[in-house]
C-alpha cells in the first residue's frame, strides 16, 4: 500500500448510472481495484428500470447507493457529491473502467503540488466485446490515446471544486463542458498526466449517441462563456453593458 494511503486523505468517488446493467460491475470493481487508500463509493441511480440498483446493492457494504427519479447525469453527479464525505472527488461513468494506478498517481501530483486543483490524465477508448459481437467486428475507433478533460479522468480538491460550483443541471449533453470553462474563468489550475487512467467504453448507447439532437447545447455553453469573458472585460475596463 502507497504511503499516501497513510495520510488518511478520503477521495469520494461518485458514479451516476442509468439502465447500464451490462457494465456496472466493471465500473465498481475497477475503482475496488485501485492501488490508493481510503475510497468511498457513491453510485448514484438515475431512475434505472433495469437491474443497475441490484448490481449496486450487491457490493454492499463496499458501496454506497442512492436513487432518485431520472433527472439527468449532472443532477445525478450532484447529488452524489452531496452526500459524499471525502475531502477529494472523483467521478467514474457506469461503463467505462479506471487503470489500477489512476488515483495514486493523480494523489502523488496533489500532494507534491499545493497549488494544483485537479489532475487529469489520459484515455484509450475501446469497443465493448458484447458490441463487438452484435456488429460482426465492423466498428472502427482511433487508436490513438487522447488527452482526457473529461469527468471520469478528474481528481479535483473539494474546496476546489466547490468554488466553481456544482454541474449544471439544465443542459441535456456537455455540462462537464460548461463546468470547465467556468473553471478555466475562474482561474482552476490542473495538470494533465501522461499517463493512461481511464479506459472508455464505446457501445451503442454512449450519452452522445443518445442525445445527438441536444447537440445545440455546445453552442449555447460556449456562447454563455464568451458572455461571461466579455462582461468582465467590460467590467474591468469601466464600461457597464445597458442591454436588457
Amino acid at each position: 500500500m502507497s504511503s499516501l494511503a497513510d495520510d488518511g486523505k478520503l477521495i469520494s468517488i461518485v458514479i451516476p448510472v442509468f439502465n447500464c446493467e451490462r457494465y456496472l460491475s466493471d465500473a465498481i470493481e475497477s475503482v475496488l481495484r485501485q492501488s490508493y487508500k481510503p475510497i468511498e463509493i457513491v453510485v448514484v441511480d438515475d431512475g434505472s428500470t433495469d437491474r443497475s440498483a441490484e448490481i449496486a446493492k450487491s457490493f454492499d457494504p463496499l458501496v454506497t447507493y442512492v436513487s432518485q427519479s431520472h433527472c439527468g447525469i449532472a443532477a445525478t453527479r450532484n447529488k452524489g457529491i452531496s452526500i459524499s464525505r471525502g475531502s477529494f472527488f472523483a467521478f467514474l461513468d457506469a461503463d467505462d473502467v479506471w487503470t489500477e494506478k489512476k488515483l495514486l498517481l493523480q494523489m502523488e501530483v496533489l500532494k507534491a503540488n499545493p497549488d494544483v486543483d485537479a489532475v487529469f490524465g489520459h484515455v484509450r477508448q475501446f469497443i465493448s466485446p458484447d458490441r463487438i459481437a452484435e456488429s460482426g467486428g465492423t466498428i472502427r475507433i482511433p487508436h490513438e490515446v487522447m488527452a482526457g478533460y473529461i469527468p471520469s479522468t478528474m481528481l479535483i480538491r473539494k474546496e476546489s471544486f466547490f468554488r466553481i460550483g456544482f454541474f449544471g443541471d439544465t443542459w441535456q449533453v456537455g455540462e462537464f463542458i460548461d463546468w470547465y470553462l467556468r473553471a478555466k474563468e475562474k482561474g482552476l489550475k490542473s495538470i494533465l498526466l501522461n499517463e493512461i487512467v481511464l479506459k472508455r467504453r464505446i457501445h451503442d448507447n454512449n450519452t452522445g449517441l443518445r442525445k445527438r439532437a441536444n447537440r445545440t447545447d455546445y453552442v449555447k455553453i460556449l456562447k454563455l462563456s464568451l458572455d461571461r469573458q466579455r462582461q468582465k472585460q467590460q467590467s474591468g475596463n469601466g464600461i457597464r453593458d445597458e442591454r436588457v
